[in-house]
C-alpha cells in the first residue's frame, strides 16, 4: 500500500489533519460549537465552490470564507436571541451559493463531490505539504493562548472574574476553528467536516479526566479514524469518508453506552 505515492501523501496529510481537528474538536465541544462547526462546513462549500468558479484552489477558496464567516457568524452565535435560527439562516444561504458557484463555473459532478465529501487521495505532494503547514499554524495558535483558552473554554465565568480577554481569545479560537474547517475538509469533505471536529472530541470527554487527557484521547479516536478508512478505503475501494464515519460514530455510541450502563449500576 505505500508503494503508491498518493497513499503516502494520504496518511501523512491525514495524519496532521486528524491531530489539528482532534485538538481543536476538545475546544469545540467544550465552548458548545458544534453547531458553528458544522456551519462553517457549509461556508466552505461555498468558498470552494467559488474558488472552481475563479479557477483556483478550493482549498483557499474555502480559507478565505471561512475565516470570513468564522468572525461574523461566531460573534452571531454569542450575542443574538436568537442564534440557532440566524445561524442556520445563514448556512442555508451558503449552501445556495454554492450550489450557485458550481453551477455558473460548469465544474462535473465529481469535483462538486470531492468538494462535499472530500478527496484526500487526490492530494498531490503540493497541497500535503499546504495541509501540514496549515495544520502546524493551527496548533501554534491553540498552544499559544492554551491556558487562557483552558480557562476561558471550561470555566468561561471564572475566566471573566480573573480579567481574561475573552474575546480576544475568541478572535483566536475563530481562526484556528475555520483553518480546522478548511483543512478537515480534504479528507472528509466540506459537509461532515464536522465528524473529526465533535465525535473524537466528545468521545474523549466520557475517558479523559483531565484537558490534556481528553485531548490525547481525542487525537488517538481522529488518528486511528482516518488511518483506519484510508486502509479499508483501498482495500475495497469504497469512499473513505464512509468507514471514517462509521468508525467513530461506532467509538462514540460505544463510549456512551457503556459510561451510562456504568453510571445505573
Amino acid at each position: 500500500m505505500f508503494a503508491y505515492g498518493f497513499m503516502r501523501n494520504a496518511f501523512l496529510a491525514s495524519t496532521f489533519i486528524a491531530i489539528t481537528c482532534g485538538t481543536v474538536g476538545v475546544y469545540v465541544v467544550a465552548r458548545n460549537f458544534s453547531f458553528l462547526a458544522h456551519t462553517l462546513s457549509e461556508i466552505g462549500f461555498a468558498g470552494a465552490a467559488f474558488a472552481v468558479w475563479l479557477g483556483i484552489g478550493p482549498l483557499w477558496g474555502m480559507l478565505l470564507f471561512t475565516l470570513l464567516g468564522s468572525i461574523g457568524v461566531g460573534e452571531l452565535s454569542l450575542h443574538s436571541e436568537q442564534k440557532e435560527s440566524s445561524i442556520s439562516a445563514i448556512s442555508a444561504l451558503f449552501t445556495g451559493l454554492g450550489v450557485l458557484f458550481l453551477a455558473v463555473s460548469g465544474a462535473n459532478s465529481n469535483y462538486a463531490t470531492n468538494i462535499l465529501f472530500g478527496s484526500i487521495i487526490g492530494v498531490d505532494h503540493q497541497g500535503v505539504m499546504q495541509l501540514v503547514i496549515l495544520s502546524i499554524i493551527v496548533l501554534l495558535l491553540i498552544f499559544s493562548i492554551q491556558r487562557q483558552l483552558n480557562f476561558d473554554s471550561f470555566d468561561h465565568i471564572g475566566a471573566l472574574a480573573h480579567g481574561v480577554k475573552t474575546n480576544f481569545i475568541s478572535v483566536i479560537f475563530l481562526i484556528a476553528l475555520a483553518m480546522s474547517v478548511s483543512i478537515g475538509a480534504q479528507i472528509v469533505g466540506s459537509l461532515l467536516v464536522f465528524i473529526l471536529l465533535t465525535l473524537p472530541p466528545a468521545t474523549a470527554n466520557y475517558l479523559g479526566k483531565t484537558i490534556p487527557a481528553m485531548i490525547a484521547w481525542s487525537v488517538f479516536f481522529a488518528l486511528i479514524g482516518v488511518w483506519l478508512g484510508l486502509y479499508l478505503g483501498y482495500i475495497t475501494n469504497l469512499p473513505v469518508t464512509f468507514f471514517i464515519a462509521v468508525f467513530e460514530v461506532a467509538v462514540y455510541l460505544v463510549t456512551y453506552f457503556t459510561h451510562i450502563i456504568k453510571h445505573k449500576l
